[in-house]
């Protein structure tokens, strides 16, 4: 068993609260965050944990970090014009953010704070700005 990974803590499985430092670091620590709230509130699970089905959402949302083309200029979720979360994760993860959202400033103000700063950035399209690079 790895470090940091138990069978009691399935958060822990999730890994590091950063994939890769920076802004989607602090995109999956705010997720991460969203997704405790809403399973110690709705499901049970004791604070700082989550059930497996949160769990396996957390792992869904580091792989799209991961690949996501925007890298640490990510925008957020709300204002990208990529969905690249499928339709049955796009609506768990509305839901979470529905729930947890008006409770994060409570429980976690600062990441409240940034990412009500990270919602003003402007957005492009990946595309439209290699097309800019190629003129």
């Amino acid at each position: 068993m790895l470090a940091g990974r138990s069978e009691k803590n399935p958060v822990a499985d999730t890994g590091p609260a950063e994939p890769g430092g920076g802004r989607l670091g602090r995109e999956f620590l705010t997720m991460r965050r969203m997704v405790e709230i809403h399973c110690s509130d709705r499901h049970g699970t004791p604070r700082g944990q989550a059930c497996a089905e949160c769990a396996e959402f957390l792992v869904y949302v580091r792989r799209r970090l991961e690949k996501c083309p925007y890298g640490d200029d990510k925008p957020t979720c709300a204002k990208c014009p990529i969905h690249c979360y499928k339709p049955a994760r796009r609506e768990m993860a509305r839901e979470i953010m529905r729930y947890a959202g008006p409770r994060m400033p409570l429980r976690h103000p600062w990441l409240s704070l940034l990412h009500v700063l990270d919602k003003l950035r402007r957005v492009e399209h990946p595309m439209d700005a290699r097309r800019r690079e190629r003129n």
